[in-house]
């Protein structure tokens, strides 16, 4: 079979590698479609402190079941399934209080254990989530990047009277613009970013307003309009953020971060508790692909509004280079394995 494989940083490599065989608890994904993401381009140049080479990148993919291991029933052949690239220990602490994408022992397909930018991958049976036929290939690979969005939104309990502020129209912010619009309904979502196209696909997934802050100030625009965000979510990840989202949050709002910068944040203890804010972090996803696979099932998100690109994987380096190189048009990229 053949793997895309980072041998070390800046060094990608098409290998041809032996079928893998699932063992105990295991089952083989014959992949068909897999997505790029900010953390596969992270790895390749060598920017995620996690990896280790070499590497077969790729946590967003879906496929068919074409063997199982001993445990596994045989009756799973042939399925159709989204996988979670989140494994877990399941008995640590955080996996006791339902947090296993922090769990002591954490371990992500394509970081830490090989992933799914291959023909075929070996995965956790657990870990193989069905995708009802209804669901289309293009929306099934696209189930574990929502998934980041139902961890942010899962932790923050939306409704109907929030008003949103969404930093960054990347496929995160793009995913959460989606949820919080069409399933949680909230009342405004704003969404602020500094390239025009990509406010513009965030129109398009459901933004009320949007705010290039290269042309104006943010908090200018929002003091103009007597608006008080009650729920800030950073998806733009800078450490500069969470000081602005503290001045520009309503008293009680609640503010999400999702960066993983090693650069400190300015904040004051005043600007926090004067408000009474309520600060979280999201990670992963916390067992949220049944969730996913429901709203899809349900037509409440629309993945196809993110999937601009793709490839076949023998062009994994243009592909690579066009998610990394033009942000105005290129939004989420997907692979081909088997057709």
């Amino acid at each position: 079979m053949k793997s895309i494989v980072i041998k070390q940083p800046n060094q990608l490599e098409i290998e041809t590698r032996a079928l893998p065989q699932p063992g105990a608890g295991e089952v083989r994904v014959k992949v068909k479609l897999a997505g790029i993401c900010g953390s596969d381009s992270h790895i390749y140049r060598g920017h995620n402190p996690f990896a280790r080479y070499p590497r077969v990148i790729g946590h967003e993919f879906f496929g068919i079941i074409d063997a199982t291991g001993e445990g596994v029933a045989p009756s799973r052949l042939g399925e159709r399934v989204a996988v979670d690239p989140v494994i877990s220990c399941g008995h640590c602490y955080p996996c006791s209080v339902g947090k296993p994408n922090v769990c002591t022992s954490l371990v992500v397909l394509g970081v830490h254990r090989d992933g799914g930018f291959s023909e075929y991958a070996v995965v956790p049976a657990r870990n193989a989530w069905v995708v009802p036929d209804a669901i289309p290939d293009e929306h099934a690979v696209m189930i574990e990047p929502f998934t980041i969005a139902a961890n942010v939104t899962g932790q923050v309990n939306p409704g109907a009277q929030d008003i949103a502020l969404v930093y960054g129209a990347g496929p995160m912010g793009l995913t959460t613009i989606q949820v919080l619009k069409h399933v949680y309904q909230v009342k405004q979502v704003i969404v602020v970013d500094r390239i025009e196209e990509r406010l513009k696909m965030a129109q398009r997934s459901g933004a009320d307003l949007v705010i290039n802050n290269l042309q104006q100030p943010l908090a200018a625009v929002l003091e103009e309009k007597g608006i008080q965000p009650t729920l800030i979510v950073d998806a733009a990840c800078h450490p500069s953020i969470l000081q602005e989202a503290a001045l520009l949050a309503s008293p009680a709002a609640r503010i999400v971060l999702m960066g993983f910068s090693s650069e400190p944040s300015s904040l004051t203890q005043q600007s926090i508790t004067g408000k009474e804010i309520s600060i979280f972090t999201s990670r992963l996803n916390a067992m949220k692909f049944p969730v996913v696979i429901d709203w899809l099932s349900r037509g409440l998100i629309d993945p196809t509004k993110l999937i601009t690109h793709t490839f076949g994987y023998q062009h994994i380096t243009d592909a690579l280079e066009l998610f990394e190189k033009n942000q105005r048009q290129c939004c989420k990229v997907l692979l081909t394995f088997n057709p």
